[in-house]
């Protein structure tokens, strides 16, 4: 398949095209990037206009921009009927990512919403773990440093930049992967620095129909001394389940369990040449949809001015 990466940054470099080449059946062929970096020895450009209009013979496209401008980029690759990847989350708006959905369809190519959480292999053995359960209790804790993973990057404080939510989305995706029932959000308090456009830490309170009691999940960008990203699930028959560091370990009954594939973005890439050849998209909302309802139903707190 020959692919171009549009949004070429630090994710593109150290696991788009790395994956790529470990799966095998990709060629890259061009790369989109503002500063005009790249791969070397691949065609380079500064705007997605300037690679679809160069004349390259491509099949597809990934990406991995900013959610605030993807919309528009992803339609005029559909337009031009290229396989299109979307990095998470896969826009700002449901509205925006529906519509996608519906020009994929319509031109005959393949929409890929990827969200790389998903993919850690001990998620796909927690889902086997939890199927047909009912939910005792449910927890997610996901704290990091947000000068550490975000520094210098203005957008993400931005409207549609998500905030705290650009991480916890990822926690929010595990869950809808993993949990034996429909998840919606029931409350929430977001809390904004003086200063900024976009909630640097959260609180949600979620409930399901596959759950006996509510559920809730912390976000929190201010954290130091090492990243929390975890995810504990007790069920009414006692299972006790753990997920750590993102979903890349698991824990049943205080036992490690390992899981087996191979990785976020090499098992990205999969699936993505399985849906191309088999002409069928894969569009998941859940996780977006889970944020947006934590923005309508969400409370907000007013905090100190924050500066990175």
């Amino acid at each position: 398949m020959r692919i171009a990466i549009i949004g070429f940054g630090k994710i593109a470099g150290d696991q788009h095209v790395p994956s790529m080449a470990k799966v095998g059946g990709y060629e890259l062929v061009g790369t989109v990037s503002r500063q005009g970096v790249g791969v070397e020895g691949v065609p380079s450009f500064t705007s997605h206009s300037e690679l679809l209009s160069a004349g390259l013979d491509l099949d597809a496209v990934a990406i991995t921009t900013p959610p605030s401008v993807r919309y528009a980029i992803a339609r005029d690759c559909i337009e031009a009927g290229l396989h299109t990847l979307l990095e998470k989350p896969p826009g700002v708006t449901l509205g925006e990512v529906e519509e996608l959905a519906r020009a994929a369809e319509a031109k005959g190519v393949v929409l890929f919403t990827t969200w790389h959480a998903q993919h850690n292999p001990p998620v796909a053995a927690a889902v086997e773990r939890l199927r047909g359960k009912t939910i005792k209790a449910f927890s997610i804790v996901w704290r990091e440093d947000v000068r550490k993973w975000h520094p210098g990057q203005l957008w993400i404080w931005e409207p549609g930049g998500f905030g705290v939510f650009d991480p916890g989305i990822n926690a929010l995706s595990i869950a809808s992967r993993i949990f034996p029932g429909a998840l919606f959000v029931r409350d929430a308090e977001l809390f904004f620095p003086a200063n900024r456009a976009q909630p640097i830490a959260a609180k949600l309170t979620l409930e399901s129909p596959a759950a006996v009691a509510q559920l809730s999940a912390e976000f929190d960008w201010r954290h130091s001394g090492g990243e929390e990203w975890t995810i504990r699930a007790e069920t009414t028959d006692g299972m006790k389940l753990v997920l750590r560091d993102g979903g890349s370990k698991l824990e049943v009954d205080g036992e490690a369990v390992p899981g087996t594939g191979p990785g976020e973005y090499p098992s990205i890439y999969e699936e993505f040449a399985e849906l191309v050849a088999q002409k069928r998209s894969h569009v998941d909302l859940t996780p977006l949809r889970l944020t947006a309802d934590a923005f309508l139903v969400g409370r907000r707190t007013q905090i100190e001015a924050f500066d990175d």
